[in-house]
């Protein structure tokens, strides 16, 4: 089942790299645009924000953050009420992210508005940061009608000469252009996985690496549909182009699989959006994720540091 997208549309970007992402993809769909943030670096000169106030700790915790977003939730839901369909980017890797995303989620679904999600994903080697990215994650999921997501770890493992830099870089533009054909193509209800690769001349190298990348995060099996965005089509051979269309036929089933050229001067390589069915990567994030739903007592509400009025000293 599709969403279907109604204007107007808001994109929201929480904390930094969400500020940044939803700063591209308002300018992409011609949209508004809101920045959700606990640090007042993250907000453009002039743009519209809601600061969550955790200046009264140096380095507060994620549940701490989460706790002072839900104070500002009214505020929130004035900003997203006239917006029938809402665009969320939130990088899963920052404390920020982590913490407000799933309070922002929720307040959307409870809103009743249409929700597509982008969250990107932490690096395995940030051990402190897998946890709580898992487990909002799978909030987020619930509450959205699509969840997009990007792996930054996968990225790395098919391309481990790239430095943190370059990882951001490929991830924002990958992201970019699934943005661009939200309003052209159907939106998918469940979760998609966004795959690319570094620039390249050799466009089926470029898809391999991309399929590399999709199947690190889940089964064969468990792909239902892809997306193929050539970008470079313009200055690629038209055989080329057929040579990659049946290579992702013979991967994926022709029925499930799409082709789209899309224009770029100065990239040259494919990006892919898969849909996805069971298990993933990310579900392993959270050892108790396995626990469903129905039997866990504490699953409405995330986890959260709130002030109880007991003039007792906060440590975080």
């Amino acid at each position: 089942m599709s969403l279907e997208m109604k204007n107007p549309i808001l994109v929201i970007g929480i904390g930094g790299v969400g500020s940044r992402l939803a700063t591209d993809a308002g300018d992409t769909l011609g949209s508004d645009c809101l920045t959700i943030s606990n640090n007042v670096k993250d907000f453009a000169p002039n743009s519209r924000s809601i600061h969550v106030s955790t200046d009264f700790v140096i380095n507060p915790s994620v549940r701490l953050i989460r706790g002072e977003t839900y104070s500002v939730a009214d505020k929130i839901r004035s900003e997203i009420s006239r917006y029938p369909t809402v665009v969320m980017m939130c990088n899963m890797a920052s404390r920020a992210g982590a913490a407000m995303a799933p309070v922002v989620s929720q307040i959307c679904r409870e809103s009743g508005k249409g929700l597509i999600s982008f969250a990107v994903m932490p690096f395995k080697y940030d051990k402190d940061r897998i946890f709580d990215s898992g487990v909002s994650l799978k909030r987020i999921k619930k509450d959205s009608n699509c969840t997009v997501v990007f792996d930054n770890d996968s990225l790395l493992e098919s391309n481990p000469d790239l430095n943190q830099k370059q990882c951001y870089d490929i991830a924002d533009s990958a992201i970019n252009y699934v943005v661009g054909s939200l309003k052209s193509e159907d939106v998918p209800s469940g979760m998609d996985i966004i795959t690319t690769s570094r620039d390249r001349d050799d466009m089926e190298e470029s898809l391999r690496d991309s399929l590399k990348m999709l199947y690190s995060n889940t089964a064969p099996g468990a792909v239902k549909r892809s997306m193929f965005y050539v970008v470079g089509g313009d200055s690629i051979p038209v055989g080329v182009l057929g040579s990659i269309t049946n290579l992702a036929g013979g991967t994926i089933s022709e029925d499930d699989s799409q082709v789209r050229v899309m224009s770029s001067t100065d990239e040259s390589k494919v990006v892919m959006l898969s849909s996805v069915q069971g298990m993933a990567k990310f579900d392993k994030y959270d050892p108790l994720g396995i626990i469903p739903d129905e039997k866990t007592l504490d699953w409405d509400m995330p986890d959260c540091s709130i002030d109880c009025k007991m003039n007792l000293y906060q440590m975080e």
